[in-house]
């Protein structure tokens, strides 16, 4: 497949339920070889936007196309997108393996693609349970299974990691790396900052339906003020000699220091003959980058 192919382009999209515009000239694109965290706050318009990108959910205005063509209108939708949005739904009554067995014929599939995604997958040996017996890690990973069947350029997942353990999340973290290695195209929607910090390669971030921030992780971190953390048994001498500076108080009764460095920090203590207990340099992560760039625009949805 065309290296064009894979990529995933949404443009001024927009969507209006009545007196609600849950997305509003929403554009990204999300590049072949790349894992893209979309990131937003509860009501954001993240679940709408991926339900038009999916076809399932008419845009007002914009388009959303998956190498240049709406879901819609491709000729083999499942060998080219492999989707998993909420919670998957199963029949409970029946195994892992004949779920599986079921989605190919269904999609005119050879009834081997679900064994081989099974042990993709590492639920081999849960394949003839029965999935009412299923943990909801285990659904997880069914639920991934599902989307690699037609063994598709594209993956769209929401909240991928939930009900993981520690050792299913480093599991998925290298499963999806490989999968972009290979050239596909990963767009991961998650609430689990850490992890999404630890797994994708660029972000989009939006709040209340528009988009806020795109870009690399590495680069948004960069790109947020340096600060410093201090503990003294005497702050307020050095509160007043750091008074160019945003000092805060942290709730364990540190002090953060918002664009010095800690050379600047310790010559200011040194210079009010301030006593320092403790003197670090905090990096940003993904999660102050988020909550700076979307606090107090929470989503209205």
């Amino acid at each position: 497949m065309a290296h064009a192919e894979g990529r995933i382009v949404v443009s001024g999209l927009t969507k209006q339920f009545k007196r609600v515009r849950a997305v509003d000239d929403l554009s990204f694109t999300v590049e072949p070889g790349t894992i893209t965290g979309f990131l937003g706050p509860n009501g954001a318009g993240k679940t709408t936007t991926l339900r038009m990108l999916l076809g399932l959910v008419g845009p007002t205005a914009g388009t959303a196309t998956i190498g240049g063509v709406r879901y819609a209108d491709l000729p083999h939708p499942l060998r080219t997108v492999g989707a998993s949005l909420e919670s998957s739904s199963f029949h409970k009554g029946r195994t892992g393996r004949n779920h599986l067995r079921v989605m190919c014929a269904a999609a005119g599939l050879p009834v081997t693609r679900a064994d081989e995604v099974l042990d993709a997958t590492g639920m081999t040996a849960a394949a003839n349970r029965k999935v009412r017996g299923y943990s909801l890690g285990m659904k997880q990973r069914l639920g991934l299974a599902a989307t690699l069947l037609g063994d598709p350029q594209v993956l769209i997942l929401d909240e991928p990691a939930n009900g993981l353990d520690p050792e299913g999340i480093r599991w998925l973290r290298g499963f999806l790396r490989t999968l972009a290695d290979r050239g596909r195209t990963v767009l991961v929607s998650s609430h689990l900052l850490a992890e999404v910090e630890q797994t994708v390669d660029d972000v989009v971030i939006i709040a209340g339906g528009k988009s806020v921030r795109q870009g690399k992780v590495s680069v948004l971190r960069a790109e947020q003020k340096s600060s410093v953390r201090v503990r003294t048994p005497n702050p307020a001498p050095l509160v007043a000699a750091l008074s160019g500076f945003s000092v805060q108080e942290t709730p364990d009764g540190a002090l953060r220091i918002v664009g010095a460095d800690a050379a600047q920090v310790g010559k200011s203590a040194f210079a009010a003959g301030v006593e320092l207990h403790e003197l670090a340099t905090e990096q940003s992560d993904l999660e102050d980058v988020f909550l700076e760039l979307t606090q107090g625009k929470a989503g209205i949805r």
